[in-house]
């Protein structure tokens, strides 16, 4: 991904939907939305009936879309390092640990959390600077959703992500 965002970077930057696509194709695959949606909401989750739990999981994963397509825009390959694995390797668990190399060549610990699940390993959360975002999300939404409710933080997440009642990306343009 990092190699095609290097050799096309002018026309991602122009054409946000394509960056969406590359970042839904590529990175989201190996993303476990679910699982971080459920992380999220916590106890909502269990109060959520299962059409707000499939609306927040589609809109939480435009969100995503959104956010990392936004974040990876000005990233470069050879700015990124993959630390050593420690662990055992047959745990079902894992931290992928990497670093990002800032303009100022200060480092980022941005790290990655991993499961096992019956379709592969799968990240769940990500960890930069030592904030995870399953647990700042899950801060935000659970006063959000005191305050407001939960149909209301679902409708307000599809439409900052521009995702209809179901769950399809919705033009901006």
């Amino acid at each position: 991904m990092l190699a095609e965002l290097d050799a096309n970077r002018a026309m991602y930057k122009s054409d946000p939907a394509k960056l969406d696509a590359l970042v839904g194709d590529v990175l989201l695959p190996n993303f476990d939305t679910e699982y971080s949606a459920r992380l999220v909401l916590g106890q909502s989750w269990r109060t959520a009936t299962p059409e707000q739990r499939k609306r927040f999981v589609d809109a939480f994963y435009h969100s995503l879309l959104r956010n990392y397509g936004a974040a990876l825009i000005d990233f470069t390959g050879d700015r990124f390092i993959v630390l050593p694995y420690k662990g055992d390797p047959g745990d079902t668990t894992a931290t992928v640990r990497t670093e990002v190399k800032k303009s100022s060549g200060d480092k980022v610990p941005v790290n990655f959390s991993l499961r096992k699940t019956p379709e592969g390993w799968k990240a769940w959360d990500v960890v930069i600077e030592g904030i995870s975002y399953v647990k700042s999300f899950r801060t935000d939404f659970a006063s959000e959703i005191q305050q407001k409710g939960l149909d209301d933080v679902i409708t307000r997440l599809e439409k900052e992500g521009r995702v209809g009642p179901n769950g399809a990306a919705v033009s901006s343009h």
